[in-house]
């Protein structure tokens, strides 16, 4: 698998190494997706997103079942997809991921877009990630405000 790794050239995440099942079929490099139970085209975001998946399900213990990717929404009259959202036990959106690829930068533009997708989902927290830094934003809804957080937040309830 390393020399899988080593052809993408994708770089080794700020998140708990995974042994993802790769694959290259068709002049391309594939990644099995634990979630959809199936394999999907390894791009550099992918790759953020299937380390993501793995960290919440393995090392936080999130319910696995709880986690849905690429959920259609409406914005501004447009079809738009959320990379990662986690759900609580209740059906309510409780954690959205936004994940870019890891040469992208985590910038104020970045951050306006997942705030975007937020408003229609309105999740107590909100994460964006390149995969090497994460910004974990908690919303405030009494002020309409996020709040920066040190922390990831707690499987929901």
């Amino acid at each position: 698998m390393d020399s899988y790794l080593d052809q993408i050239q994708l770089p080794k995440l700020n998140l708990p190494h995974f042994e993802p099942q790769l694959l290259e079929k068709e002049g391309k490099f594939w990644i099995f997706d634990s979630l959809r139970k199936k394999q999907l085209v390894l791009t550099p975001e992918e790759w953020v997103r299937q380390h993501w998946i793995n960290f919440l399900i393995i090392q936080l213990k999130f319910p696995r079942g709880l986690l849905a990717l690429e959920k259609g929404l409406l914005y501004n009259k447009l079809l738009k997809r959320t990379d990662l959202v986690v759900w609580d036990k209740s059906g309510n959106p409780y954690l959205l991921i936004e994940c870019k690829a890891p040469k992208v930068k985590l910038t104020q533009k970045t951050i306006e877009q997942a705030c975007m997708y937020h408003k229609e989902l309105k999740t107590p927290f909100l994460l964006i990630s390149n995969g090497l830094q994460h910004i974990c934003l908690s919303f405030d809804s009494a002020n309409e405000k996020f709040n920066q957080e040190k922390n990831f937040p707690e499987p929901p309830i």
